[in-house]
């Protein structure tokens, strides 16, 4: 059995998801091969990891070559008629597909429909991400169909695809996982301490769907009923937005008690979940949100917009943290006076977190994707 699995670009938290397909595969006598379209690292900083890997990787479009094209309307379309050369070559019986939308994934499952191998489609989308246009969600589900199973983030992806015509049966979860044992809080603990004070903590690239001049209004109004007996604010990252987050800052007196240390390496962020008191998570638009996955497996009480799609599964109401509508200030306010307030019992919320999260590990991943191809070659 041979399987292929297709990434846009192969980064960390993809490394983490093909050594725990590797592993399952190994286990089952299974040959793994993984694709990237490009090693641009686009958007993310993150590096290149494909040394790591056990397994063998090709990339279609790479920088260096000629037919490389930075512009992201079309280099799908390029590396559609690429792939389909790269997978007669190594002819696998199941294709992990990134999603249905990208020229490489429509160029996959046309490639496994004509040569008869086994589409599997990774979806991280819900209902709510994007308004929804009749027409197009008729072509989608179209599309979705002619998969022959699915691998999800959670729960509203799953309705999703459901939804759309793909029975629920052939839907398995577990594709949102991060490196859970990085972040464990007694690898983490004897880290330095980078602000010597409770704090709020937030870790995002600055872009308008994090929504964090929300956040610093709602931390504005937090200073004000708390006082000087208030919790800090550390927002991790950067971005075009940082000039606009910083006048606002300024504009409201702010510069003391919310810190901008920038865009910061996973090893460099470990010490910020490792003395966090609570971990904050505002985007308007989120498909998941795996630096959730992060903060609850550092052991952080969370408190989650209910627009990301991790909500749902990660965050358990009362118990690890609380939810709250991303357009309403006063509720996260309120979220933030009464996680501070001294009247919950963090540690037992830490607790929770942590113990939480470990559902959502590598093997769920690695299991995952093993059900899916089961599920697939007894429907096929």
């Amino acid at each position: 059995m041979h399987i292929v699995i297709i990434f846009i670009n192969i980064g960390h938290y993809h490394l983490i998801r093909l050594q725990a397909a590797y592993e399952v595969c190994k286990q089952k006598g299974w040959q793994l091969t993984a694709i990237q379209v490009t090693d641009d690292n686009l958007d993310h900083p993150w590096g290149d990891f494909i040394r790591e890997l056990s397994m063998p990787v090709k990339t279609l479009l790479p920088v260096a070559s000629n037919i490389y094209d930075t512009r992201r309307d079309t280099f799908s379309s390029v590396a559609g008629k690429v792939l389909q050369g790269c997978l007669n070559e190594l002819q696998p019986d199941v294709v992990f597909l990134p999603g249905w939308s990208f020229s490489v994934a429509k160029a996959g499952l046309k490639w496994c429909r004509s040569c008869n191998a086994l589409p599997i489609v990774m979806s991280e989308s819900k209902e709510d991400d994007a308004p929804r246009v009749w027409w197009q969600e008729a072509i989608k589900s179209w599309i979705i169909k002619k998969n022959k199973a699915a691998l999800v983030g959670g729960k509203p992806h799953k309705r999703y695809l459901s939804k759309l015509g793909m029975s629920p049966n052939a839907i398995f979860m577990g594709y949102d996982i991060v490196g859970n044992d990085i972040f464990h809080p007694q690898k983490i603990k004897f880290l330095f301490t980078p602000l010597e004070k409770p704090y709020f903590l937030a870790i995002n690239r600055f872009v308008a769907k994090k929504n964090l001049r929300f956040l610093i209004s709602s931390y504005a109004a937090y200073r004000q009923l708390v006082g000087v007996s208030g919790w800090d604010l550390v927002i991790c990252g950067d971005g075009g937005l940082r000039p606009q987050i910083e006048q606002q800052i300024g504009d409201l007196g702010l510069e003391d008690f919310i810190h901008l240390p920038g865009f910061l390496k996973e090893d460099e962020l470990l010490p910020y979940f490792a003395h966090a008191s609570c971990f904050i998570h505002t985007s308007i638009q989120e498909q998941w949100g795996l630096v959730v996955n992060e903060a609850m497996a550092a052991g952080l009480p969370v408190l989650v917009s209910k627009r990301c799609g991790c909500f749902e599964d990660l965050v358990l109401e009362g118990v690890n943290g609380f939810g709250f509508d991303p357009e309403n200030q006063a509720q996260l306010t309120e979220l933030m006076v009464k996680i501070s307030s001294g009247e919950l019992d963090l540690q037992a919320m830490s607790k929770a977190s942590l113990e939480h999260i470990q559902t959502f590990s590598p093997d769920y991943f690695g299991q995952g994707l093993m059900q899916a191809v089961e599920y697939a070659l007894a429907h096929h």
